[in-house]
């Protein structure tokens, strides 16, 4: 499995964590999705390699930003 973990900024509540959790959670190969609006993390699960060009997309199309930080 292959784990990368993301910063994302704008979220503030569990609307927030809920929306990107199923705009990320939609893209194949992807296992497991955890979002913490507290921390502002993202911490992705996947089967297979997964592009983060994607999954910063998918987080912009929640309406919010991320980036890559591990």
């Amino acid at each position: 499995m292959i784990a990368r973990t993301f910063r994302v900024t704008g979220m503030t509540c569990g609307h927030c964590e809920r929306s990107v959790r199923e705009e990320v959670g939609e893209v194949a190969g992807i296992r497991s999705v955890d979002v913490d609006a507290r921390s502002g993390t993202l911490v992705v699960t996947s089967d297979v390699p997964v592009d983060d060009a994607v999954i910063v997309h998918d987080v912009g199309e929640a309406g919010y930003s991320a980036v890559r930080v591990a």
